[in-house]
């Protein structure tokens, strides 16, 4: 590192050291996104402005997350969006204060701090709402919803508004949208398999999975074998090849840290990397209607924001994926198609979860209609 960049880093440094130990770490949040800790004069107006907003607001809302702010460049999960949009939409009445990088905790953790009102609102995946309403375990059904579009369509219809929701509000949560990153993947170690192109390029596979029984079952059914690895523990299991293959979404292995440790990535499509931004009932409804209208109108505005990035932020992973040395496969229809006959959700072996998890097949066929029936939102495939 060369003499300026080394003043440039211990600027920055110093900036967001001098801004949190005043309290103002939101600001240097900010400031840190906004790429202006180097001055300390864009750093002083940057916690200015959020002081002015802090003092002037009516409501403090806390959103708690378990990515940095840089995240979304290749993770679309929109948090510093989400605060721009709730302070503006409720005309300043409310001041975002974000607890990013899991500082708060992440997933299951986060749910129930939001659930106890611990906190106001945090992002979590969808599956952290299954304890509470066991429908949404739903998303992790093979092929149901595993494409974007099928996840958006279903997330947002008449029939999720109907089963899921109230469900969800009667655990004490309001859903403030659902966010859509993409599909998850089959990601090969480094000196493991070759690329994975059909079910058998699985056999003998030791895939990481995590404590979904519909996600051991799926990859039981192609032919891999499941390994269950807490999500902490999977990079060095990957390194040591205690497991070969892991299936987040590709911006979450770019986040995570997984670039130089894998070989190939498939879009298979069958279960989609969903997140939520869940917010407590009580607060929500305890806040004037016209606070609760600039919530929602922000909470819209950034569903739009997400699903319009969601292309660029897999580009810019895979990119810095390649650079690293791994491939990149895409799947035709055909061979999409052998994916779903083995393993898909209209076998058989799926209807115990299909009643289970729906309460009937006549729900379950209702929810599986409106995956397949485009909503009024459109969003990019891989």
């Amino acid at each position: 590192m060369d003499k300026d960049n080394k003043e440039l880093k211990s600027a920055e440094r110093r900036n967001f050291l001098k801004l949190a130990g005043t309290g103002s770490f939101t600001a240097a949040l900010v400031a840190g996104a906004a790429g202006t800790l180097w001055s300390s004069e864009a750093t002083a107006q940057t916690a200015n402005e959020e002081s002015e907003r802090e003092s002037a607001a009516e409501h403090v809302m806390t959103v708690a997350t378990a990515y940095v702010l840089g995240a979304t460049r290749s993770y679309p999960i929109m948090q510093l969006d989400l605060k721009e949009n709730i302070q503006n939409a409720t005309n300043g009445k409310v001041y975002v204060k974000l607890a990013p990088g899991g500082q708060l905790g992440a997933g299951g953790a986060l749910a129930q701090k939001v659930q106890t009102g611990t906190i106001q609102a945090a992002q979590h995946s969808l599956s952290n709402f299954a304890p509470f309403a066991s429908v949404v375990d739903l998303i992790n059904m093979p092929y149901l919803c595993g494409s974007n579009q099928r996840f958006t369509n279903l997330v947002h219809s008449d029939v999720w508004a109907a089963e899921v929701d109230p469900k969800i509000e009667a655990a004490g949560f309001k859903a403030l949208f659902y966010v859509n990153i993409d599909p998850r993947v089959v990601a090969v170690r480094a000196g493991g398999a070759g690329p994975v192109l059909s079910p058998s390029d699985l056999s003998g596979v030791k895939f990481r999975v995590p404590g979904s029984a519909m996600l051991q079952q799926y990859y039981r059914m192609v032919g891999a074998n499941p390994t269950p690895v807490a999500w902490g523990e999977t990079p060095s299991a990957i390194k040591q090849g205690v497991a070969d293959a892991l299936d987040p979404a590709v911006g979450a292995l770019h986040v995570f840290g997984f670039t130089d440790i894998l070989s190939h990535v498939t879009f298979t499509q069958a279960v989609p990397d969903s997140q939520v931004y869940s917010c407590n009932l009580e607060w929500f409804n305890s806040m004037p209607a016209d606070v609760q209208d600039g919530i929602m109108v922000a909470s819209e505005i950034t569903r739009h924001q997400n699903l319009a990035k969601v292309p660029s932020a897999r580009n810019y992973a895979m990119a810095e994926l390649r650079k690293a040395g791994v491939e990149f496969h895409s799947l035709s229809d055909d061979q999409l198609g052998e994916w779903q006959a083995a393993g898909g959700y209209q076998l058989p072996e799926w209807d115990s979860f299909k009643t289970e998890l729906a309460g009937s097949m006549e729900v379950f066929a209702k929810l599986e209609e409106a995956a397949g029936t485009q909503g009024r939102y459109y969003v990019h495939d891989a």
